[in-house]
């Protein structure tokens, strides 16, 4: 039984193949030259149901919620200048 040891983005890769495309276990794993169990494990471990793809999303989402309020806050900011020189220049 051999041991080799694939890179996480080969591993990442096999992963989206089943999950996010739809290809069978079996499928891909003849296909990249690895067992279906060892697929499994990879999936289990980087999967959709994984603690760190959880992780990954959750944080995706919080980049998303503070590039809004980053958006909301500029905007805010150029609102509040505009309207700083509009009235210094009504009181000259």
């Amino acid at each position: 039984m051999s041991s080799k040891r694939y890179p996480e983005e080969f591993k990442i890769e096999a992963v989206k193949q089943v999950t996010e495309k739809g290809h069978s276990v079996s499928v891909v794993a003849a296909r990249l030259g690895t067992t279906s169990h060892s697929l499994y494990a990879w999936i289990k471990c980087d999967g959709p149901n994984s603690l760190q793809y959880q992780a990954q999303c959750d944080e995706s989402a919080e980049i998303g919620r503070l590039k809004k309020e980053l958006q909301r806050v500029t905007e805010k900011r150029y609102i509040l200048k505009k309207a700083a020189v509009y009235f210094a220049s009504q009181s000259d």
